[in-house]
């Protein structure tokens, strides 16, 4: 089946994200004292916060960091994993020594308790948090196209390639990109899902975006003192969590399923 529901899900939380501002206008600033902690009515259908800043408007605000957060980590993590996973897997010897190594030394620390260590000792923001999420998250794409690089350099035409003298990045490009191309594609949705969760949960611990900047994961954090009297604020941004989370998934199932169908049929 395809993922069409998730698709559409996910375009319209990126264009509610992007270009909601345009047609809600409401200051995610604006403070309110007599509006505090209203629940989802006609006037603020996500409610309000402790504060009296309406929560639709926060909710679309940081949808924006954290959709440039998720997909900026995911598109740096999955380039590192493409380069290293295909260097280990067409140069082998000394070059996958060292690429087991370094993963092998990524893999001691688990990776949540690297990014809280990271953070720590420096001041978040968008930039920030891209790159160190992105530096802790390239394993996993990495090995599965090291492993579909061992099984595509083993094949009789790229060794013939090789023997003739063909030059290793025109066989890399040419040969290798098409067929690891669904691989890649599969680590960038799963990337980008495990980004926004790395971000949320950092932001939820406080170690996330600073004020005035916001995500779906602060806006979590932010109500979690006040969940008992107010659902709404932890409930809807931690709604946008999951369903892009969700989303993602299910494209990346697809197109696994789509990948394994093709390599039975070769």
């Amino acid at each position: 089946m395809k993922p069409i529901g998730s698709i559409t899900i996910l375009l319209l939380i990126v264009f509610l994200s992007f270009f909601g501002s345009i047609f809600y206008h409401v200051s995610p600033y604006a403070l309110n004292p007599d509006a505090i902690l209203l629940p989802p009515s006609l006037d603020h259908p996500f409610g309000t916060d402790r504060l009296g800043r309406d929560l639709l408007a926060r909710v679309i605000e940081g949808g924006k960091n954290s959709l440039i957060i998720g997909v900026g980590s995911a598109i740096i993590a999955s380039l590192i994993g493409l380069i290293a996973g295909v260097s280990a897997g067409f140069f082998r010897g000394m070059v996958d020594k060292g690429f087991v190594i370094i993963v092998d030394l990524f893999l001691t620390f688990p990776t949540f308790f690297l990014l809280l260590a990271l953070v720590s000792y420096m001041q978040a923001s968008s930039l920030v948090l891209i790159i160190v999420i992105s530096i802790t998250g390239w394993m996993g794409s990495a090995r599965m196209i090291r492993s579909e690089s061992f099984a595509i350099a083993k094949k009789p035409f790229i060794k013939i390639l090789q023997i003739a003298g063909y030059p290793s990045y025109k066989i890399i490009l040419k040969y290798f990109s098409p067929l690891i191309a669904p691989i890649f594609f599969i680590s960038f949705t799963f990337g980008v899902g495990g980004a926004i969760l790395a971000e949320s949960g950092l932001s939820f611990l406080g170690l996330g975006v600073l004020p005035p900047q916001m995500s779906w994961g602060s806006i979590l954090s932010e109500g979690k003192e006040v969940i008992d009297i107010a659902w709404w604020v932890s409930f809807f941004p931690g709604l946008m969590i999951f369903l892009v989370t969700y989303s993602l998934i299910n494209i990346s199932d697809y197109l696994q399923n789509i990948t394994n169908k093709k390599e039975k049929l070769l």
